[in-house]
């Protein structure tokens, strides 16, 4: 399976990145604590070269905690500087711009041994869709300076903004690649709400995460659900539909309810929390 959703604005961001790349002395990547592999945009590794880069491993309320350190450690064995936040808390919201002073503090050295006077450092800001870009940058600058929203795409141009004295940074349009090669990718990011729910059908990425708890989380699946086992998915559909109320006239279980309730429990936390790769694989 292929998966190919490119709308016009992101070749065009792409392009921008590209371009302001020069701008700035480092990058900042966000991705879903929940999936850091898979919401990482392997376009973007050409045009980056050998800029220094952070990783944010957003929403980590929402992922397993054990496996979020496995992936801090990850990251930190290849050089690479991470942190794992809750953009709503004002402590994590903090160790990003730390984590960017640190960063920045080797370019501003350089300046101040030339006797230039240090400029405020510049930072890019990067991240597939709906992965929590705008609502830390409204953290970091402390006021509402991007649109946020639950759907992908929101953020549609490039932004200088202030955080603080500490830095400057420049948001971009969320990036998605033309096209998943792996089915797996396209199922987890769809999954944590990253796809667009039109793009593959939601009867088949709720199966997934079932088979998903089945194999790593098998007691959340029994807690929430009530299943032991996935053998027979349109059973379990059933299963979940009739404890959920998802009936329709004639007392026949509306299936595509049914896919919306896992989701809608994935993507809030009811679930519990779930990570959907990890570092050992």
């Amino acid at each position: 399976m292929t998966i190919q959703w490119f709308p016009g604005h992101m070749a065009k961001a792409k392009r921008e990145v590209a371009e302001k790349l020069k701008l700035v002395d480092f990058v900042i990547e966000l991705v879903d604590a929940r999936a850091p592999l898979s919401s990482q945009n392997p376009m973007l590794h050409g045009i980056l070269q050998e800029k220094p880069k952070m990783i944010v491993l957003m929403k980590k309320d929402l992922a397993d905690p054990v496996i979020t350190d496995q992936w801090i450690e990850h990251f930190k064995q290849q050089g690479i500087l991470s942190v794992a936040i809750e953009a709503n808390q004002k402590q994590d919201v903090q160790k990003v711009i730390q984590k960017a002073k640190e960063l920045g503090k080797e370019k501003m050295e350089k300046q101040k041994a030339k006797g230039i006077r240090p400029r405020a450092s510049r930072a890019m800001i990067l991240g597939i869709p709906n992965v929590g870009k705008s609502t830390l940058i409204n953290r970091l600058a402390n006021k509402k300076m991007a649109k946020t929203g639950d759907k992908p795409g929101v953020t549609t141009k490039q932004q200088w903004i202030k955080v603080k004295k500490e830095f400057e940074l420049l948001d971009t349009p969320g990036i998605l690649w033309p096209k998943f090669e792996e089915e797996e990718v396209g199922y987890r990011l769809a999954a944590i709400g990253t796809i667009k729910d039109q793009i593959l059908p939601k009867e088949d990425v709720a199966a997934y995460v079932l088979n998903y708890l089945y194999s790593y989380y098998p007691y959340l699946l029994d807690e929430r659900f009530g299943l032991s086992r996935v053998d027979d998915m349109m059973e379990n559909f059933e299963v979940i539909g009739r404890k959920r109320g998802c009936l329709e006239s004639g007392g026949q279980v509306n299936f595509d309810k049914v896919a919306d309730i896992i989701l809608q429990d994935l993507r809030s936390g009811k679930l519990g929390l779930i990570s959907f790769e990890q570092p050992t694989e």
